[in-house]
């Protein structure tokens, strides 16, 4: 029944702050299509927010930053495709533009970031940013920050991307320890970098 689903999936997110779509699905054992007409009476009282994939609990400290489209890094645009989010305790959520800025944030933060998500290059689904694989070097540029990272999923089609479009695949820990370490001193970057926010 509707009402006893809508009930349940509120429970998950008071208690998780932020799922999948596939995960409520999983969860609940029903298909993800309804899963999204359950949600809509949720998002309607304003009790979660949707984000790329899933839905997270939402209060006044996330509300204001669900509607920013501005990187909290560098202030550029949020791109959905390159997007990279940050949960932090009671409910707090950062966004950056992509994983150069989302990675250089939870290197800075550290313990503090309780989950960080974002989006496969290669089939905008929603990704824990913890397990990602993040390709730097490559002969595809975006317009984003520099140097570029993409995000993958799976290791496999990071592997395949590099070999058409060459570059570096990283995991988690390394990628963020590589892209702070090519930030020093890298003059070719987003403004805040350079003045030494970072």
């Amino acid at each position: 029944m509707p009402p006893e689903r809508q009930n349940r999936i509120r429970e998950l997110i008071l208690e998780r702050h932020y799922l999948k779509i596939s995960e409520l699905s999983k969860e609940i054992g029903v298909s993800e299509m309804t899963i999204h007409r359950d949600l809509k009476a949720l998002l309607n009282e304003g009790i979660v927010i949707k984000t790329f994939g899933g839905v997270m609990l939402a209060n006044n400290n996330t509300s204001k930053n669900a509607v920013s489209d501005e990187c909290i890094i560098c202030s550029r645009k949020v791109n959905e495709r390159l997007t990279y989010q940050l949960f932090l305790p009671n409910n707090i959520r950062e966004i950056a533009c992509c994983a150069h800025c989302g990675l250089l944030r939870t290197r800075q933060l550290g313990d503090k970031v309780v989950q960080a998500i974002c989006s496969d290059f290669l089939r905008h689904t929603t990704i824990s940013a913890a397990l990602a694989w993040y390709v730097m070097d490559t002969s595809i540029q975006l317009g984003c920050c520099h140097p570029q990272v993409l995000t993958f999923e799976w290791k496999e089609h990071a592997d395949k991307f590099v070999k058409g479009f060459g570059g570096n695949v990283y995991g988690f820990n390394e990628a963020m320890e590589v892209i702070f370490h090519k930030m020093n001193g890298n003059a070719h970057c987003c403004s805040k970098h350079n003045n030494g926010g970072i």
